[in-house]
């Protein structure tokens, strides 16, 4: 099925001077562009796979809480509250150079394996958000997210950040979750997209691809739980994009309403 996509940086957007749009699917990024410079649109066109699919051999279904419903080893340290784009997130800090995690909230517990050198002065945390996303409509959300802080300070994990010096030569993020709409999402200093540099496996593992070390900013998986939203009367599509933020990934959520149409 072809898909397009038109981007438009517009100047309300007060909240950030720099933004992107893309065709992804839940296994790659098909096509995207990203402009931290211009006003400039861009139209993207890619071919994907339809659900259900139309073609002889379909790509392999992912089980996204195989691995993470088994995985066992895993410590969970202990964590604290942090807010990332007015969800409140349970978190953990990355204390080793090396190490498994877990951290849970409600139904969800987010598992990472990871190694790393860490530069002096960043704080990366582990965190996991299960629940409604209340700001600028009403949408269930399961996320697990790997992200780099502003400063050392726990109060900052949530802020916004564009750059990192830590880099990681291996990751691998699972969770336990209760949807099959899940969207991986990686990004590096300077906020670079990773194409090839990860993969999602069919356990559903969001794992690095390759032994090259990458500054990360973030590595997410985020999941859409749509049978978990309120009773909606005037929702009728859901659409997101993500614009990053001095320190974190900021989730956009928008909503296109329509009027009057269930009474």
């Amino acid at each position: 099925k072809q898909h397009s996509n038109q981007h438009l940086k517009k100047k309300w957007l007060l909240f950030s001077s720099f933004l992107g749009s893309g065709i992804y699917t839940p296994s790659r990024s098909e096509a995207y562009h990203y402009d931290a410079e211009s006003m400039n649109g861009h139209l993207l066109v890619a071919e994907i796979y339809s659900h259900p699919s139309h073609f002889p051999t379909p790509l392999p279904t992912v089980n996204w809480s195989l691995y993470a419903t088994t995985v066992e080893g895993f410590h969970e340290d202990p964590t604290f509250s942090g807010f990332i784009f007015h969800d409140d997130f349970t978190l953990c800090t990355l204390g080793k150079e090396a190490d498994n995690l877990t951290v849970c909230q409600k139904s969800l517990c987010c598992h990472l394996s990871y190694r790393m050198m860490k530069q002096e002065g960043e704080l990366y945390v582990l965190g996991a958000f299960d629940g409604l996303h209340e700001v600028e409509g009403q949408y269930y959300l399961q996320i697990c997210t790997l992200l780099k802080c502003g400063s050392m300070d726990l109060q900052s994990c949530g802020q916004t950040t564009k750059t990192a010096k830590s880099s990681f030569d291996f990751y691998s993020l699972s969770g336990t979750f209760g949807t099959n709409y899940v969207f991986p999402e990686v990004l590096f200093s300077g906020i670079r997209l990773a194409p090839g540099l990860f993969q999602v496996l069919k356990d559903g593992q969001l794992v690095s691809q390759n032994d090259t070390p990458q500054d990360v900013l973030t590595v997410t998986l985020f999941g859409r739980w749509y049978e978990k939203d309120p009773p909606a009367t005037q929702i009728d599509m859901f659409v997101i994009y993500h614009s990053v933020m001095d320190n974190s990934t900021e989730y956009v959520l928008i909503m296109d309403i329509l009027m009057n149409t269930i009474s």
